[in-house]
């Protein structure tokens, strides 16, 4: 049997932002991919992810992961693509360094992806991301977090891994109010900050006290805020707005949809 965490530690570590020049953000979200993936094979085999082997990942139990996060998770079949071609490089990254397990290769790159239509996503009005940047609890220290938070990637149309990667050193609330973002392909871009953005992230800032972490947004226990953790909040505050607005029941809310440039015009409402 061969320890798989020796092969993936190499392969997000030094193969994917080294060898491939590969983001930050690229390679934060193959991480994620394979986070998903260790806790189901975890749980699936009864090992603690660290005793996980290689021979543990084969194509049935890649087959099952894929069906259990389009099931069990919700995820459409883009989301289901994409993690497959996370494995899949994965294994072509240990097809040259572990020859016994050229057949399990072989057999998990024959997995075809799934073909879906792309729908035109409908994306949220102002006065429906209004709703939902409304719902945090401006008086509980969480509360102020979670606006702060909605507010900034509406306002900058980030990227979630952009959003909660952000470096406190990296915001700038003086006379112009401003954020500098590494974004996908390592390209770096300043963005201004609307005057309700900067009034929450100042209430932020206020209450964050020291934190372990370089990044502006920590969770309860003061370590970085996740891309899980950013989206359980948004789904949150969406199904709380939901409840007291009939016009938001039933729809599903993604960090796509916050995007300014999509949204319905009339932001000069928000700025």
């Amino acid at each position: 049997m061969t320890p798989i965490a020796t092969l993936i530690t190499a392969f997000l570590r030094e193969h994917m932002p080294a060898e491939r020049g590969y983001s930050p953000n690229t390679c934060e979200t193959y991480a994620h991919a394979f986070r998903l993936l260790f806790v189901f094979a975890s749980e699936r085999v009864r090992q603690r992810p660290f005793q996980l082997c290689l021979e543990h990942i084969d194509a049935a139990l890649v087959l099952d992961f894929l069906a259990h996060i389009e099931q069990q998770r919700g995820n459409g079949a883009a989301t289901r693509n994409a993690r497959l071609a996370a494995i899949k490089a994965f294994m072509r990254y240990v097809e040259l360094r572990v020859p016994s397990a050229l057949q399990q290769v072989m057999q998990i790159h024959a997995i075809p992806t799934k073909r879906h239509d792309q729908t035109l996503a409908r994306h949220l009005t102002t006065d429906e991301v209004r709703l939902i940047l409304d719902a945090p609890d401006p008086t509980t220290r969480l509360g102020i977090r979670d606006r702060a938070m909605l507010h900034l990637c509406f306002a900058c149309g980030l990227r979630v891994s952009e959003l909660v990667g952000l470096p406190l050193a990296h915001v700038s609330l003086h006379r112009a109010p401003s954020i500098r973002v590494h974004g996908k392909g390592r390209k770096e871009r300043s963005l201004p900050l609307w005057k309700e953005t900067t009034t929450d992230l100042r209430a932020w800032l206020a209450i964050r006290g020291p934190a372990r972490v370089p990044e502006l947004f920590v969770n309860a226990e003061g370590a970085a805020m996740t891309r899980a953790g950013f989206e359980y909040i948004l789904d949150k505050h969406a199904r709380a707005a939901a409840a007291k607005h009939p016009e938001l029941a039933g729809r599903s809310v993604s960090p796509h949809q916050l995007d300014p440039r999509t949204a319905d015009r009339g932001t000069k409402a928000l700025s």
